[in-house]
C-alpha cells in the first residue's frame, strides 16, 4: 500500500486529503462527528505522515497514487495541497469522483500578473530559503502563519500542532517537493472541465489562500456552492469545526443539481 489510510465510520465514503507537511491527525476535532454519518478515509499524502515518498513527486503522481487506494466511488475532500490533489484525481478519473469538496485551496497559490488571487513568488521563495536553513522552526512557523488572524488563533496554533507531531515529521525533500507542486501547479484551464457538484468552503481571513480565490473557484466551476466562514482562517475545520461539519453534511445529503451559488 503506498499511502496510509486510517478507516472509520459507516456511511457512504468521504476521502479526506490533508495539506502540506500535515498528516491525517489533522482531521481529529470533526473525525468522531463526521463517522457517524459516512465512512471516512483518512489518508496520509505520500511522504507525509506514516505514507512513504512516491517517484517521481509531481501533482499528477500523487493524484494516481491516492486514487488507487480509494473507493471506487466517493466524494473527496481536499484542504490547501489536498484541495489540488482532489481536483487532480477528478480531472484523471471523473467517474471515480462523486462529490469534490475543497477547503482553502487554490487553483494557483502563487499570484501572477492576470491572478491577483494568490501569494506573491517572492514570499514563497523566502520561505525556502528560511526553510532550508532552519527546518523545524520554520515548519512552526508555517503551522502559527494558517491560524494567522483567526478568531480563536492560539486554540487553533495549538491544534495544528499537536495533529503534526502525532505522526513521523517529513523529510525535507518530500517537503521541498511539495512546496514544489504549490509553487507550479496552476490549474486555472482545466477547472472548467470538473462537472461534479463541488463545495467550497473557505475562512474570511485565510491569508495562504485569499478568499476572493474561492470566489474565483465559485465563478467558474460548473456546479458549485460557496461557504465562506466569517472569522475562520486557513483551517476553519478546527477553528469553526461545528459549522464547517454542518456545512458537510448538508452538502453530502443534497442530492439535487447545485448550480453555482454563494452563500455566507
Amino acid at each position: 500500500m503506498s499511502c496510509f489510510i486510517e478507516i472509520m465510520g459507516q456511511g457512504k465514503p468521504l476521502v479526506l486529503l490533508h495539506g502540506w507537511g500535515m498528516n491525517s491527525a489533522v482531521w481529529e476535532r470533526i473525525t468522531k462527528r463526521l463517522a457517524a454519518n459516512y465512512r471516512l478515509f483518512l489518508v496520509d499524502l505520500p511522504g507525509m505522515g506514516q505514507s512513504r515518498p512516491v517517484n517521481p513527486y509531481h501533482l499528477y503522481s500523487l493524484a494516481e497514487t491516492v486514487a488507487e487506494e480509494i473507493p471506487g466511488v466517493s466524494t473527496i475532500l481536499g484542504w490547501s495541497l489536498g484541495g489540488l490533489i482532489a481536483q487532480q484525481i477528478a480531472l484523471n478519473q471523473p467517474d471515480r469522483v462523486e462529490k469534490l469538496i475543497l477547503v482553502g485551496t487554490n487553483p494557483s497559490f502563487v499570484s501572477k500578473p492576470d491572478w491577483p488571487h494568490g501569494i506573491e513568488a517572492r514570499h514563497f521563495q523566502q520561505f525556502n530559503e528560511r526553510f532550508e536553513k532552519d527546518f523545524h522552526a520554520t515548519l512552526l512557523n508555517f503551522l502559527t502563519l494558517q491560524c494567522m488572524h483567526a478568531k480563536d488563533t492560539r486554540s487553533t496554533i495549538r491544534q495544528l500542532r499537536i495533529a503534526f507531531a502525532a505522526k513521523p515529521t517529513p523529510t525535507q525533500e518530500s517537503l521541498n517537493q511539495a512546496l514544489d507542486i504549490l509553487l507550479q501547479t496552476d490549474l486555472r484551464e482545466e477547472i472548467s472541465r470538473l462537472y461534479q457538484p463541488t463545495l467550497i468552503i473557505h475562512g474570511d481571513r485565510d491569508t495562504l489562500a485569499p478568499v476572493s480565490a474561492a470566489h474565483w473557484l465559485a465563478m467558474h466551476l460548473q456546479r458549485a456552492k460557496l461557504r465562506v466562514i466569517a472569522g475562520a482562517a486557513h483551517a476553519p475545520f478546527l477553528s469553526h469545526a461545528d459549522a464547517f461539519c454542518e456545512t458537510v453534511e448538508t452538502f453530502m445529503a443534497d442530492e439535487s443539481a447545485v448550480r453555482t451559488v454563494a452563500e455566507r
